[in-house]
Order: C-alpha cells, then sequence, then structure tokens
C-alpha cells in the first residue's frame, strides 16, 4: 500500500480520517485521525476489517506509540437519533480531527464525502486499503469501539455485544426482542424503532 500522503515530497503534515460503527443498532459512531510519521513505518496496514482481531490489536498499539498524532473521538447513540447517522458520522470525524495536537495541512477521508475541516481534505473510496493513513484510522478506530463494546457486554451479557459488536445478528435480534432496547441502543434505527413502537 503507497502512503499518498507522503508522496507530496515536502513533508506536509497527513492526517488520515475513518470511522466505525455506522451500522450497529447500538453505542457511538467511533472515528480516529491519524497523522503517521515518515521516520517510523509500520509494517503491514491494512483496512481493519480485513485484520484478525490479535493483529488488530498488535497494529493498534504500533500505530499509537509511533504516529506522530492520533485522536479517537465519537457521536453518541442521542446525537446519531438527533442528526441521522451521516451526520453524526461526520460530527465525530470533525472531533477526531481538531483533536490532533499536531495540524494537519491536508487530510485523507474514508469515503465519499468529507467533513468540514480547517484544512483541505480530499475522499478516497475504499481508502483503508489504499492510504496508509486511513488504514491506521480504521484499525484505531475499530480496536475503540470494540472495546466499548466489551465494556457493555460485561454490563449486559445477555445481549452478546463482545460477539456481534452491537450489529444487527440474528443473536442481537433476539435479544432485543426478548429483553427490549437499553438506553444505549440507536431509537430511530428500524430494528429498535419498529420494536419501540410494537410494545
Amino acid at each position: 500500500m503507497e502512503s499518498l500522503g507522503l508522496d507530496f515530497g515536502d513533508g506536509k503534515r497527513i492526517a488520515g480520517v475513518d470511522e466505525v460503527g455506522r451500522g450497529p443498532l447500538i453505542g457511538n459512531v467511533v472515528a480516529a485521525a491519524v497523522i503517521l510519521d515518515p521516520s517510523k513505518p509500520i509494517i503491514g496496514l491494512a483496512d481493519s476489517k480485513k485484520l484478525s482481531e490479535k493483529r488488530r490489536q498488535a497494529l493498534s498499539d504500533e500505530i499509537l506509540e509511533k504516529a506522530l498524532s492520533w485522536c479517537i473521538a465519537s457521536a453518541s447513540p442521542a446525537e446519531i437519533d438527533e442528526l441521522n447517522i451521516l451526520h453524526a458520522t461526520m460530527l465525530a470525524m470533525q472531533r477526531a480531527v481538531q483533536g490532533l495536537h499536531i495540524a494537519p495541512e491536508f487530510a485523507y477521508i474514508d469515503g465519499n464525502r468529507c467533513p468540514v475541516l480547517a484544512c483541505p481534505s480530499e475522499a478516497i473510496v475504499k481508502g483503508d486499503s489504499k492510504v496508509a493513513e486511513i488504514s491506521a484510522a480504521s484499525i484505531i478506530a475499530k480496536v475503540a469501539r470494540d472495546k466499548e463494546m466489551e465494556a457493555l457486554d460485561k454490563l449486559h451479557p445477555e445481549y452478546g455485544f463482545a460477539k456481534h459488536k452491537g450489529y444487527p445478528t440474528v443473536l442481537h435480534m433476539d435479544a432485543l426482542e426478548k429483553y427490549g432496547p437499553l438506553p444505549q441502543h440507536r431509537r430511530t434505527f428500524k430494528p429498535v424503532r419498529q420494536l419501540l413502537d410494537d410494545h
């Protein structure tokens, strides 16, 4: 994978930005922004979804240690319900970039649209498998959100969050039907909304 950000030649500070958690029925949508250090290469960066959990965790630790700057931010279920998932995702991305302690000069955003940022940006479809900075962001965002789901699983083991991470699997849907939505469930998402309407 080439690091598009390092092709500028003049040492521009490039942030990669990605999110995780648009599809789940519960919890935050989590975004991350990462500025990699060209002098500390990280081997094996890839789309977080294509990595094993163990490899993701190891890479996440390495990114947090070696990156020039990183920030993980989120938008809450209440914000998702108020704004809709797309706008909440943009908000989480904005927060991640704003939270970098080094201001980027340019940002690559995974997907087909950019949030409003203080620096110029470009959206790249499937950027998490094309741009090293976006891959790094996808990995630390995924690890962070999975940890949130594991923490929720400890509080509510009957829902199986550690297994499905909040996605609408059969296990999750059965638990929703049986136990009802938690405060962290996204009220505007169809399966949750239908359940609330039915009761």
